[in-house]
C-alpha cells in the first residue's frame, strides 16, 4: 500500500532498549462523524486489562539483545522498515478517521503508537511480545513489538505491507470503539452476562476488522495489486479456528474470542468494499 510519509502530528512512544521517549503532539483534534447504527448492547470483546493480567504468566519470547529505540519521532520511526511502515499507517489512519468524527460532532483524540521490544509497560499492565499487538483503552495506546511482523511472514505465512497495515488498522478500530463508548458498554454487558462474554468479544473483534477495511476502502487509490490478497490471507491466518488447528486443538466455536477465518475475511472485505463505517454493525442480530 502506497502511503505518504508520516507527519509530526502523530504520537509515538518508544520503550525499546530500556529507553522511553515520547514524541509528537497529543490532544484533541476535531470530532468525527461516524453515524453508526449500533444497538445499545454494543460490544467490547476481551477487556485488555483482564487479558494482559491473564497472560502475564505466560512466557514471553525473549532474545539475547533488545532492539534499540529512539528519542524522537524521526528516530523511533526509522529504527527499521516496520517502524517506518507503522508510523505511516498511523498517520494515514489519523487523517482518515478524524474528519469522520468531526462531521459527526464527536470528540476525537488520536491514539499513540508505542513500540517495545520483548517486554514493556502499558496503562493496562505488562506488555509482552507473546501477546502480539494490542490496544490499551486506559492510555489509548496501540502497542507493538515489530518482531511480530517477522512471525507473521514466517510462522503464519501472512507477509506483505498491507497485511502489516491491517494489523495497525485493526487495533486502531478498537480505539474508535473506545472513543464511541462502545468498549465500556460492552464490558458492562459482559459482566452482566458472563456466559456471552466470548460471543461479545467476537463481535467486537469483527467490527474492528471492518473498521480496518473502511480505512483501506477510503484510501482505495493507495491500494496496489496484491494488497487485498495479503489482507485476506492475514485475516484467514489469525482466525480462531485456524489458530486452534495450528496449535493441535479442535476448533470449538464457543471458545472463539476473535472470530473464525471466514468471519474475519468477510468483515474486512465488507469494510474495504464499502468504505462505510455504517456497514460495520456486527451486532444488529444480537438478542
Amino acid at each position: 500500500m502506497r502511503l505518504d510519509d508520516y507527519d509530526n502530528n502523530i504520537r509515538v512512544e518508544d520503550q525499546r532498549g530500556s529507553r522511553m521517549s515520547i514524541g509528537g503532539r497529543g490532544g484533541k483534534v476535531g470530532c468525527g462523524g461516524i453515524v453508526i447504527a449500533l444497538i445499545a448492547a454494543l460490544v467490547f470483546g476481551v477487556d485488555p486489562g483482564q487479558m494482559l493480567s491473564m497472560m502475564e504468566g505466560s512466557g514471553s519470547t525473549t532474545g539475547p539483545v533488545q532492539t534499540q529505540g529512539g528519542n524522537t519521532i524521526e528516530e523511533s520511526c526509522s529504527v527499521n522498515e516496520y517502524s517506518h511502515e507503522s508510523c505511516n499507517a498511523l498517520s494515514s489512519l489519523n487523517k482518515t478517521w478524524a474528519p469522520l468524527f468531526r462531521q459527526a460532532n464527536i470528540p476525537f483524540t488520536a491514539p499513540k503508537l508505542v513500540f517495545y521490544s520483548q517486554s514493556g509497560q502499558s496503562g493496562c499492565g505488562a506488555a509482552q511480545s507473546a501477546m502480539g499487538p494490542f490496544y490499551c483503552p486506559t492510555d489509548q495506546g496501540i502497542y507493538i513489538d515489530t518482531d511480530f511482523y517477522r512471525e507473521m511472514a514466517g510462522q503464519m505465512r501472512a507477509g506483505g505491507d498491507f497485511a502489516r497495515d491491517y494489523v495497525i488498522a485493526h487495533e486502531y478500530g478498537h480505539h474508535i470503539q473506545n472513543l464511541l463508548g462502545l468498549s465500556s458498554q460492552v464490558h458492562s454487558l459482559q459482566q452482566r452476562n458472563p456466559s456471552r462474554a466470548n460471543e461479545l468479544s467476537v463481535r467486537l473483534e469483527l467490527q474492528a476488522d471492518c473498521y480496518a477495511g473502511v480505512w483501506a476502502g477510503r484510501n482505495r487509490s493507495r491500494i496496489e495489486p496484491g494488497d487485498i490478497e495479503e489482507g485476506m490471507t492475514a485475516a484467514h491466518q489469525i482466525g480462531d479456528d485456524v489458530l486452534m488447528k495450528a496449535a493441535g486443538r479442535r476448533p470449538v466455536e464457543s471458545a472463539f474470542t476473535h472470530g473464525s477465518a471466514a468471519q474475519r475475511m468477510k468483515w474486512l472485505r465488507t469494510g474495504i468494499e464499502t468504505g462505510d463505517e455504517d456497514k460495520c454493525d456486527t451486532f444488529s442480530d444480537l438478542r
